[in-house]
């Protein structure tokens, strides 16, 4: 059951977006192609700051920006043409610059996917920088420790 599954500890994964599967996401195979998984996850970490109030178009106005550097997959299962997956996405760690992000995806009960996927935050220059005050403390609290 998926609510057993995103179980981690005590604390369960609370941000979901569900996603349609379009024929654009499939490869030949009929199944979605392994790197369209990444927009996916993008799009549910956008929901999920969205959602804690933290606008990313905001913060690239003022120069700051959140930019992948590591992201880590296990592909447990295929979806596939049509199918409706949700992605629920918690944030594991809070660093002085990094988001340290889990997400998992299901079709129904069936576990599709697990993601780990590390965010710095950098300015302009591309140069990593501490995540603002105010914006840390709100991630902190949303943290699995």
């Amino acid at each position: 059951m998926v609510e057993e599954d995103i179980h981690k500890g005590e604390r369960l994964m609370e941000s979901c977006i569900e996603k349609k599967i379009y024929f654009h996401d499939t490869d030949c195979g009929g199944v979605v192609y392994y790197a369209n998984y990444l927009k996916h996850l993008e799009e549910a970490r956008t929901e999920y700051l969205s959602g804690k109030g933290i606008g990313l178009k905001d913060l690239m106005a003022k120069g700051i920006y959140f930019v992948v550097s590591h992201v880590e997959i296990d592909y447990k299962a295929p979806a596939r043409y049509q199918d409706v997956i949700r992605i629920f996405t918690d944030i594991e760690k809070v660093g002085f610059s990094t988001l340290h992000f889990f997400q998992k995806v299901f079709r129904e009960d069936n576990l599709l996917v697990e993601a780990r996927t590390t965010l710095v935050c950098i300015n302009r220059d591309f140069k990593p920088v501490r995540i603002p005050d105010g914006l840390d403390s709100i991630l902190k609290r949303e943290t699995r420790d």
